[in-house]
């Protein structure tokens, strides 16, 4: 799926599939410095990833420092196994911590597809009921 024009990027990689997003693991799928710029210069301005961290381990926070430098938000330890690629409406509803630098955030995404089919629309009464 194409990144240009898109403010927002979710990023759902094998950590996915593995279960990996609330664990750190050297085979971990993480975003380089050369796709941080590429987003950037795409016009991103939020990134989220399924994993505990959108770098490698060991790498010295220069990823999120390029992004936030640049007025993007990350989004760590995403749960994205369940869903299926496509555009969705992103409710992020982080705690305010004082003088915190990051915060835990409850994240949800809702389907932009069923609303436009008949389906979901979360600016109705009709909420599904499962």
């Amino acid at each position: 799926m194409p990144v240009k024009g898109e403010e927002r990027v979710l990023l759902k990689t094998d950590n996915s599939s593995a279960g990996a997003a609330g664990i750190y693991s050297e085979e971990a799928a993480y975003l380089t410095e050369d796709g941080a710029e590429f987003l950037l210069e795409s016009g991103v301005k939020l990134v989220g990833i399924d994993s505990l961290s959108i770098e490698r381990e060991d790498g010295q926070a220069k990823v999120h420092r390029l992004l936030l430098r640049n007025d993007a938000l990350i989004l760590e330890g995403l749960k994205l196994e369940e869903v299926p690629p496509g555009h969705y409406e992103l409710i992020c509803l982080p705690l305010k911590i004082a003088d915190g630098d990051g915060a835990p955030a409850r994240a949800v995404l809702i389907s932009r597809q069923g609303a436009a089919e008949g389906g979901f629309d979360p600016h109705t009464s009709k909420w599904p009921i499962a």
